[in-house]
């Protein structure tokens, strides 16, 4: 059985490992400090200057003046997004719907969670929507500790309420504005990136304080080639500014994973006109389309193309030469051409005829073309529907001669960037507070939909808010998949902020942020039933807060000290965890979905814990017999973990990896 790390991987070292095998003659040896005897403690690292050549025509030096975006301590923040923490997600009971729901509500941290979930949910997640604080100089941002202890920054900082919230009024007569700012947000976004799919989009809310400098960081972490658009959302509400403009408007940025892959969902901006096209169920237009980035080509139409009119004859409508050697030498059909010949598009090079609906001859036409391609795939096809994702295509004679083609949509889209008529934070905060919940900017709901319906076209993607503040993500989700009976899952992610005393939220009970949140999807919940009774969708949530790790301090040992000491540990457990809170870490050290559906049961006597279905099979129990290691052995399942310290007796530990290798030799055997 080997031993769970029970702690998250370094990053650092993982891009250090796999540069090393890139460029083996880039690794060079750095003395980083000295030790007790003045001995030099010497590191493996990377030579940068043999590297930049490596991978470059030109070394950049240091020096020299080059395109970057950069500000103080940018380097330690993308160390910090790197380095490794000990931590753990404990699971907070909560309801009937615990064991079975697939949403999750994370207190903690955003940066420790999103480290703790790299590797369970790299490349998963379809959609994030963050609403950050937008640093507009009376805000607080999370202030991140390059250097000391966390145990030490606490003494010092005073800044810290009495429950260790990393948080820190960023007043504008800070020097260090952007830079904190900034700070907090470049190590996050590094580690969301890895969680998006490769089809994923991330949508960030921002306004003019910092929009330039999100789009900044975003397009060096995702690419700016994956920037999809800036959307320009019209609040309404924000009037009462007094200032040289009443602003009313704030932004949504929008990155793609790889903008290749994405696809957009199919709908339609709310504003667009009942009589508008896009709400028909199908599209047609003509395909002849003259102008300099269309240049003329000749079609040949197939005998059998299909024509409006059941019988039709059309002469030919050649305009002569002079007409072909102006195309020839300009390149395209201009206007005045088309003027000057009197031509009507498409040139027909020989005569229509049409009998029974249906070309008798082929015939030879001219002109720009919107969609040749698609024509000739249409006629090789034997005049059948194309199939595409959106809808099926064909293609038609007109009774003047001009070609259309007629798509049949399967749905309809419309987006457009200035985002319209979407609610405002002040309808939201005065809903939320009629139904007993206080929130100072809630986002509103018709916003986070239509943005999740914009990312999202599968139904069962995850969407992601690691931001979370009043909790309309989880609000907008859940009122999807009961209008679509459709079953996307939520992850939301918010540190439990103290809340102020002056506040109506205080004045209601409410004692912190998380409360909020966790009261308004239980109150959207029963909302979204209400609007939708024949629904069946996923209400409840597992709510899961951030803490130290499960294991005492000896477990995390450094590699060099003797293996053995382990040995000397009868347990490595801290005393108050409960085999709830260790399955959880199980979950996260071996990449198992955190909402993966549980099963608690007893086998001769100790509780077992079956998760998805059998794909994880964990006992934590102690004086385990074989009777239980058989009963689970005999579920067969992939992962099998038990307590390093929870065998009944030396016979058990001696045989249980025998019975193992003879009822279920692929069981990948675990121990904690």
């Amino acid at each position: 059985m080997d031993k769970l790390k029970m702690q998250t991987e370094n990053i650092a070292d993982k891009n250090f490992e796999m540069l090393s095998k890139m460029f083996p003659n880039a690794l060079t040896e750095t003395i980083t400090g000295y030790d007790d005897d003045g001995k030099p403690i010497v590191e493996r690292a990377i030579d940068a200057d043999v590297l930049r050549q490596e991978i470059s025509c030109k070394v950049v030096e240091g020096k020299d003046e080059r395109y970057q975006f950069t500000w103080p301590d940018k380097k330690k923040s993308m160390l910090l997004s790197n380095s490794s923490i000990s931590e753990t997600l404990r699971p907070m009971k909560k309801g009937e719907e615990f064991n079975i729901t697939e949403n999750l509500y994370i207190e903690g941290d955003n940066l420790d969670v999103l480290k703790l979930l790299q590797e369970t949910y790299l490349n998963k997640i379809k959609v994030i929507y963050i609403d950050p604080p937008y640093n507009t100089g009376s805000d607080f941002i999370y202030e991140d500790n390059f250097s000391q202890e966390m145990s030490e920054y606490f003494d010092v900082s005073g800044q810290y309420d009495s429950e260790g919230n990393r948080l820190v009024q960023n007043l504008d007569s800070n020097g260090r504005f952007h830079t904190d700012w900034l700070n907090m947000m470049y190590s996050r976004l590094r580690l969301a990136k890895n969680l998006l799919s490769e089809d994923g989009i991330i949508f960030i809310s921002i306004n003019d304080a910092e929009v330039e400098n999100i789009q900044k960081i975003c397009s060096e972490i995702f690419g700016a080639q994956n920037h999809i658009t800036t959307f320009v959302w019209n609040t309404e509400g924000h009037t009462d500014n007094q200032f040289l403009i009443k602003v009313n408007h704030e932004y949504i940025v929008a990155y793609a994973k790889n903008i290749q892959s994405v696809e957009i969902g199919w709908v339609i901006d709310p504003n667009t006109r009942q009589e508008s096209n896009l709400w028909k169920g199908f599209a047609e237009n003509s395909i002849t389309k003259n102008g300099e980035k269309n240049p003329p080509i000749k079609v040949i139409l197939k005998a059998g193309f299909p024509c409006k009119a059941s019988k039709l004859c059309l002469k030919s409508n050649d305009p002569g030469n002079s007409f072909w050697r102006e195309v020839q030498e300009i390149g395209y059909i201009t206007r005045q051409i088309t003027e000057k010949y009197s031509v009507q598009y498409p040139v027909r090079l020989s005569d229509i005829i049409v009998e029974d609906g249906k070309l008798v001859n082929d015939v030879e036409v001219f002109s720009g073309w919107a969609n040749s391609n698609k024509l000739k795939e249409f006629m090789k096809n034997g005049f059948q529907p194309l199939v595409e994702k959106d809808g099926e295509i064909s293609f038609y004679l007109s009774e003047n001669g001009v070609i259309y083609y007629y798509k049949q949509r399967t749905k309809a889209r419309n987006i457009v960037s200035v985002l319209r008529n979407m609610g405002t934070t002040e309808q939201m905060r005065s809903e939320l507070e009629n139904n007993g919940v206080f929130f100072s900017y809630p986002k509103p709901i018709n916003l986070i939909e239509y943005l999740i319906r914009i990312g999202s076209v599968n139904d069962d993607d995850i969407i992601m808010d690691f931001f979370s503040g009043s909790a309309t993500t989880a609000h907008a989700v859940m009122k999807i998949n009961a209008q679509d009976g459709s079953h996307k899952k939520y992850i939301l992610v918010q540190l439990s902020e103290k809340i102020d005393s002056s506040t109506e939220a205080y004045k209601h009970g409410y004692r912190n942020i998380c409360e909020i949140g966790e009261k308004r999807i239980e109150i959207s919940a029963q909302k979204v039933k209400e609007e939708f009774p024949n629904s069946k969708f996923d209400a409840g949530f597992r709510v899961l807060k951030l803490d130290s790790s499960n294991m005492k301090d000896i477990y995390y040992t450094p590699s060099e000290t003797q293996q053995s000491l382990f040995d000397t540990y009868a347990d490595n457990i801290k005393e108050d965890r409960t085999p709830e809170d260790l399955l959880f870490q199980v979950m996260l050290d071996l990449g198992v979905l955190l909402s993966s559906k549980i099963e608690e049961t007893t086998i001769a006597g100790k509780q077992v814990f079956n998760v998805a279905d059998g794909f994880l099979i964990a006992c934590f129990d102690n004086d385990v017999t074989e009777e239980t290691v058989k009963a689970v052995a005999d579920k067969k399942p992939y992962y099998a973990v038990f307590r390093d310290s929870s065998m009944a007796n030396d016979s058990v530990a001696t045989n249980f990896d025998q019975i193992f290798a003879s009822i279920s030799p692929e069981t990948v055997r675990k121990v904690l």
